[in-house]
């Protein structure tokens, strides 16, 4: 595994802290492995009994009745309630995979795995811990059905310091294989050229547009699609919702609506695979409605939807820039300074 000491000391320093930590971040990007990995090797080192660890991971068929919350709820609390003097730790993957249940027990109420999690956490002797991905809004949740009582840990794909740092060798090649191919977990063990643009186009495809129509009931796909190969080629460009449906409309020879294309770039932002950066008036100290720039969560995402023929050194280094300022949990604002020389 590789390490990723900076999420993992995050853990460790809201380690009971009375909330749910909640790790999100776009899929395959490394958050179960450092739950269910890094996190739990360190707990097992500090002397935490593994029958101690309550591992519940939804994605798998042996826990899928524990995306019933009740239920879920009802199997840790057997677990816990009658042992409060002695300390437990509950990991649940994949937590957007639960599902809505009416409780017929209490009036017929609709329950739902934050109401289970919220009473969970009611528990002085349970450190509680759970990961997303936004696909199914698990992220826009969290700070109201919490109620505030939420610690969000929000994970890249490889930096380039985590990615170096397991494949060694020459800085200046290690960065431009970084650069073409981005830093998704499983990439450094992959390597045959083919198969790491095979692995980043599945991904892309199969994951996260899939992910992105499903979620959201997408009606047009092909809108879709070219709004993301639009975004791909326009990253570290000034552009907005406007600016693309007319591209479109050009391209497709019909008329693509601009509030469409918002909900659209919208949706794509709520999966995690892009991100938005405001521009910022820094005159008037105030921010411009539009144009923003766009930037894509990991670089070689963005190479494999324009299937690695617009390879720009300068925009994809801003690109990089830009994400490891988050990753190191900066706010990020874009603008312009004018600079007038008199000779």
């Amino acid at each position: 595994m590789i390490k990723r000491d900076s999420y993992l000391n995050r853990i460790i320093h809201n380690m009971w802290n009375d909330e749910v930590k909640v790790i999100t971040g776009i899929r395959r990007c490394g958050k179960s492995v450092l739950l269910f990995g890094l996190f739990y090797e360190y707990l097992l080192s500090q002397g935490v009994q593994e029958d101690h660890i309550i591992k519940i991971e939804l994605g798998q068929r042996r826990y899928y009745k524990f995306r019933n919350p009740i239920m879920l709820c009802e199997y840790v609390e057997d677990l816990v309630a009658k042992k409060k003097d002695e300390k437990f730790y509950l990991f649940i993957d994949e937590v957007q995979l639960t599902i809505k249940v009416i409780d017929k027990e209490n009036g017929g109420i609709e329950v739902s795995i934050y109401d289970m999690l919220n009473e969970l956490k009611a528990y002085k002797n349970l450190d509680v811990y759970v990961t997303g991905s936004n696909s199914k809004g698990l992220s826009k949740d969290i700070a109201t059905e919490f109620r505030g009582r939420a610690t969000q840990v929000h994970v890249f794909p490889l930096s380039f310091k985590e990615f170096y740092s397991h494949v060694g060798g020459d800085e200046r090649k290690a960065l431009d294989t970084y650069m073409l191919y981005g830093g998704m977990p499983r990439l450094p063990a992959l390597t045959d050229e083919k198969d790491k643009k095979d692995y980043l186009s599945s991904l892309y495809s199969e994951l996260y547009v899939k992910d992105i129509v499903e979620r959201n009931g997408i009606e047009r796909e092909d809108i879709l699609n070219d709004i993301l190969d639009f975004l791909a080629s326009q990253i570290s460009s000034l552009t907005n919702p406007t600016n693309i449906a007319n591209a479109l409309t050009s391209i497709k020879s019909e008329k693509v609506n601009s509030t469409l294309v918002s909900n659209y770039v919208q949706h794509i932002i709520d999966s995690f695979l892009i991100s938005m950066a405001k521009r910022y008036d820094v005159k008037g100290k105030a921010y411009f409605k539009y144009p923003n720039k766009y930037y894509y969560t990991d670089i070689g995402l963005r190479n494999a939807r324009l299937n690695y023929r617009q390879y720009d050194p300068g925009h994809i280094m801003e690109n990089l820039i830009y994400n490891e300022l988050l990753r190191r949990g900066y706010s990020v604002d874009v603008g312009v300074i004018t600079d007038r020389t008199v000779a």
